[in-house]
């Protein structure tokens, strides 16, 4: 049986892994249209995702 805070790594691993993996086809995107700059923004925020392994505590709900 898995802990919630291994089901929370694996969730992390999982959307890191859908997240770069858009960021880059994205980027080949642009570079067919010739969209150079855009190309190299969709490469930083690939390169800018969290590899760290952290995964942040959910948000607390607050009262408004």
């Amino acid at each position: 049986m898995t802990s919630d805070r291994e089901a929370d790594q694996d969730t992390y691993v999982a959307d890191r892994s859908a997240i770069v993996l858009i960021l880059g086809y994205v980027e080949s995107e642009c570079r067919r249209l010739g969209a150079l700059a855009a190309a190299e923004h969709a490469a930083l925020a690939a390169s800018l995702v969290p590899d760290d392994g952290h995964v942040a505590p959910a948000p607390v709900a607050r009262p408004h």
